[in-house]
C-alpha cells in the first residue's frame, strides 16, 4: 500500500505566517475539496498535493500513531459518532476510548477497528465501565446529552437535562481520569454547562482551569463559512474570531479582526453576525459540530504534543471581561492546556462591536449563575 495520501486537510492552528515547511501529520482525506476553517489568524491547511501511486487513490492511510488517549464521552450520538471517526484518523491519537450508555457504542466501536489506522478503539457501556474508559485519558470529550431539535433553544430547553449529565460525567472525570487529563465540554448549553463542569470540578478538589474548555469552534467554522461565500474570498484564506459564548445571543463574530482583511458594510455585518448567532437555530448541528469539536481536539493534542503557536477559540475561565467569569475568545494551547488567554482582540472594536458586547454580557452572566447555581443546589440536597 502506499504511504502517502494524495491530499491533506490539516487540523493546524499554526498560523500561515509561521507555520514550518512541514508541519506535524494529521487528519489525511482525499479530498481536495476539504477546506480550511479555524480560530482568528490559525486554520486548517491544505497541504500540497505530493506524488504517489495511482494504487493509493481513494484510500486514508495509515500512519504513525502518535501517543494520546482520548475518551469521548457520548460516543454513540449523532456527533459523537462522527467525531469518533475524525479522532480515529488522527495520528496523534493511540488510543481512542468510546462510552456511551447506549449498547450501540460497542458496534461503533468495533466497526471503527476496521479502519486501517493506528488508534486502538475500545468501547465503554453503562455506568460500570466509565471508569475503564477514563482511565489513563489525556483528553476527555464531554459530548453526551440531548440533542437539539427545530424550536430549540441551547439555554432554556436542553439545561436540565444536559447539566444533570455534564455533572455526572464530569464528576467520574474527577475520580477516575488523571488529573492532568483536558477536559473538553460539547454539551449545550455550553455557557452553563461549561461551569457546572467548573463546579463540580472545584467541589472533588480537581479543577485546574487551564484544562476545562469549552468548545466553541462551530461558530468559528460558521462564520469562516459564511464570510467566505458572502466576500468571495478562498476560504482557506478566511479567518474570523469569534467570542462571548455558544448561544444565539451571546455569540459575537469580530468581522473587524477578520483575515485576510475585508470592507463590510453595516448592512452585511448586521446579516453575518445574526446568521452566525441564529444557525443552529433549524435542529441538531451533527456532522459541522464533530468536524469543529474534531479540528478543537487536534489543536488540543498539538498543544499537548509541544508544537508551538497553537490558537483556537474557546469558552474558559478568564478574566478578559472582569464581570465574567467565563468567556470565548482565543486561546494558546500548550502542555498544560491554556497556556495564554488572548484578550487583546477585544481592543480598537468596532463601535457595533462594541455595543453588541455589553449587550450580551447580562445574558452571558445569567448563564453561568445557572451553572453555578445548579451544582450547589443539588450540593446542598445531597447534605439534607
Amino acid at each position: 500500500m502506499a504511504a502517502a495520501a494524495i491530499a491533506t486537510v490539516s487540523l493546524s492552528s499554526v498560523p500561515r505566517e509561521k507555520r514550518p515547511r512541514h508541519c506535524a501529520s494529521t487528519f489525511n482525506f482525499n479530498a481536495r475539496q476539504f477546506s480550511n476553517s479555524s480560530s482568528h489568524c490559525h486554520s486548517f491547511t491544505l497541504r500540497p498535493r505530493v506524488p504517489r501511486p495511482r494504487a493509493a487513490c481513494r484510500v486514508i492511510v495509515a500512519q504513525a500513531g502518535g501517543g494520546y488517549k482520548v475518551a469521548i464521552l457520548g460516543a454513540a450520538g449523532g456527533v459523537g459518532q462522527p467525531l469518533s471517526l475524525l479522532a480515529k484518523m488522527s495520528p496523534l491519537v493511540s488510543a481512542l476510548h468510546l462510552y456511551d450508555i447506549a449498547a450501540d457504542v460497542e458496534g461503533v466501536a468495533a466497526d471503527l477497528s476496521h479502519c486501517n489506522t493506528p488508534a486502538r478503539v475500545s468501547g465503554f457501556t453503562g455506568e460500570d465501565e466509565l471508569a475503564g474508559c477514563l482511565s489513563g485519558a489525556d483528553v476527555v470529550v464531554v459530548a453526551a446529552g440531548v440533542p437539539r431539535k427545530p424550536g430549540m433553544t441551547r439555554e432554556d430547553d436542553r439545561f436540565g437535562a444536559n447539566a444533570g449529565v455534564v455533572r455526572e460525567l464530569v464528576a467520574a472525570v474527577a475520580d477516575h481520569a488523571p488529573p492532568g487529563a483536558l477536559v473538553h465540554v460539547i454539551s449545550d448549553p455550553v455557557d452553563s454547562t461549561v461551569p457546572v463542569a467548573a463546579e463540580v470540578l472545584k467541589h472533588k478538589g480537581a479543577y485546574d482551569p487551564r484544562r476545562l474548555l469549552g468548545v466553541t469552534a462551530l461558530d468559528v467554522v460558521r462564520a469562516n463559512a459564511f464570510v467566505a461565500a458572502r466576500k468571495g474570498l478562498p476560504l482557506a484564506d478566511v479567518d474570523v474570531p469569534v467570542v462571548g459564548g455558544h448561544a444565539a445571543a451571546t455569540i459575537l463574530p469580530l468581522l473587524s479582526k477578520a483575515r485576510p482583511k475585508a470592507a463590510f458594510t453595516d448592512d452585511e455585518v448586521e446579516e453575518l453576525t445574526a446568521r452566525v448567532r441564529d444557525a443552529g437555530a433549524g435542529g441538531s448541528a451533527t456532522l459541522s459540530m464533530a468536524y469543529a469539536a474534531a479540528r478543537f481536539l487536534e489543536a488540543s493534542l498539538r498543544g499537548l504534543d509541544g508544537h508551538g503557536d497553537v490558537y483556537e477559540c474557546a469558552y474558559v475561565q478568564s478574566q478578559v471581561v472582569p464581570e465574567l467569569p467565563f468567556f470565548a475568545c482565543r486561546v494558546r494551547l500548550g502542555r498544560d492546556g491554556v497556556e495564554e488567554v488572548m484578550g487583546s482582540e477585544l481592543r480598537a472594536l468596532t463601535d457595533y462591536e462594541a455595543r453588541a458586547l455589553e449587550a450580551l454580557k447580562p445574558t452571558l452572566k445569567a448563564s453561568i449563575d445557572k451553572g453555578v447555581a445548579y451544582v450547589q443546589q443539588h450540593q446542598e440536597a445531597a447534605l439534607n
